[in-house]
């Protein structure tokens, strides 16, 4: 199992949307979550500096892969399409990402 933690930024007029959106996150793409190995996950906002900050486990053994097929999932394309327009890309994330990927620097059971 890998933690993997991302950060992105939320536009402040999109905060209650946001809200809503992931308070009835559709079925299909809670399936698909799951289908490519990815459990425990949570996003967290920050306020007033509006970032969230995504944890999840991954158990998979090809995470580029997994990422491939959701990706390539009709339904998660018209999820992003829909929470994309909410987010606001820190502009130090590594090229081709969305969500900036964190470096894991302490974990505790």
């Amino acid at each position: 199992m890998q933690r993997m933690g991302q950060v992105i930024g939320l536009n402040a007029e999109k905060i209650a949307e946001y809200k809503r959106l992931h308070a009835a996150v559709w079925p299909d793409v809670l399936k698909m979550i799951t289908a490519c190995n990815i459990k425990n996950y949570s996003i967290f906002l920050k306020e007033p500096e509006n970032l969230l900050f995504a944890y999840f486990e991954y158990h998979g053994t090809d995470f580029a892969a997994d990422s491939a097929r959701m990706a390539a999932d009709k339904t998660t394309q018209e999820w992003w399409a829909v929470c994309m327009p909410c987010q606001k890309p820190l502009e130090t994330r590594a090229e081709g990402e969305w969500w900036a990927g964190m470096e894991e620097v302490f974990h505790h059971d």
